[in-house]
């Protein structure tokens, strides 16, 4: 019976470790869209009453889990067990959309709407937070799909139970880091106006962190995008053989190596997303012919 049971806690033990390891480089993987995931939700937190911020995030990080959890993580499973085949086409097409994503987001860079959220902002605010709360987990969806996509590529070859508790592990870290950080974003402000009332020492800091916020916000969305076409071109990469094996020719040993394999992947990103825009302008000309 001991030795039962010593060879079960083994076993699990062995299960945790790998779960462990998938995870950690599952979420390597998709760091990237993390990114870009915690700047769209914190800029849908802008415009929502101080108050009402935090209820807010919780709602979206809410919505996010229930995505992964009911919907992406079990399809993500259902079919590695019925068309593993299937994995790296979604995932090269997770990629293009990442990557058209990310060259749209850049060519609109400086643009600003028509001012109707704004308005609605005023006029009715639980319906303002409602809009917010809505469009935030719609994004969300499709941040979510291509984390679990990528994520179901990392843990395909193992087991299938280490596949389900790593895709849901995956699910909850990447939840409850993302969230748990634009929860953080949303209140800079509102910690830099109370340092600021402090007065003395704290008060420059106070203003600093007032007036330094929408510069970290820019700088996040930023980030997110360059990082949506840096992981949507390395999907390309790593899904096209003779692509892999140049980069790895050209790049390999090299200094810096990490650096130029980021640059490769948001050039090729870049291609990708312009392609995909030329493409779909032209379908759209054809349709209306």
């Amino acid at each position: 019976m001991a030795t039962g049971l010593l060879a079960l806690l083994d076993d699990i033990s062995s299960i945790a470790d790998g779960v462990a390891s998938l995870t950690a480089a599952a979420a390597k993987k998709t760091s990237g869209i993390v990114t870009d995931d915690m700047a769209v939700t914190a800029e849908q937190a802008v415009g929502i009453r101080r108050e009402r911020e935090i209820p807010v995030v919780l709602a979206v990080a809410k919505g996010s889990m229930k995505n992964k959890a009911l919907y992406l993580a079990p399809a993500a499973l259902g079919l590695n067990a019925v068309a593993p085949w299937a994995i790296t086409p979604l995932l090269m097409v997770g990629g293009t959309y990442l990557a058209y994503e990310g060259v749209e987001k850049v060519l609109h860079w400086g643009k600003t709407g028509d001012g109707d959220d704004t308005d609605l902002a005023i006029t009715d605010p639980e319906e303002f937070e409602r809009s917010r709360i809505a469009g935030a987990t719609r994004t969300d969806f499709i941040l979510s799909a291509e984390i679990i996509a990528i994520s179901l590529g990392e843990v395909a070859e193992a087991p299938f139970l280490s596949q389900v508790v790593a895709l849901y592990a995956i699910s909850v870290v990447m939840t409850v880091g993302v969230y748990g950080m634009v929860a953080g974003l949303v209140k800079i402000d509102d910690l830099g106006e109370y340092l600021a009332l402090k007065g003395g020492p704290r008060a420059r800091i106070g203003m600093l962190l007032v007036q330094g916020t929408p510069w970290l916000m820019k700088g996040i969305s930023i980030v997110g995008t360059l990082a949506m076409l840096m992981v949507g071109g390395h999907i390309l990469i790593e899904g096209v053989p003779p692509l892999h094996h140049l980069e790895v020719e050209l790049i390999h040993g090299l200094p810096f190596e990490w650096l130029l394999s980021s640059l490769a992947g948001a050039a090729v990103g870049g291609v990708a997303g312009l392609l995909t825009i030329g493409a779909l302008a032209l379908w759209s000309r054809l349709k209306r012919k």
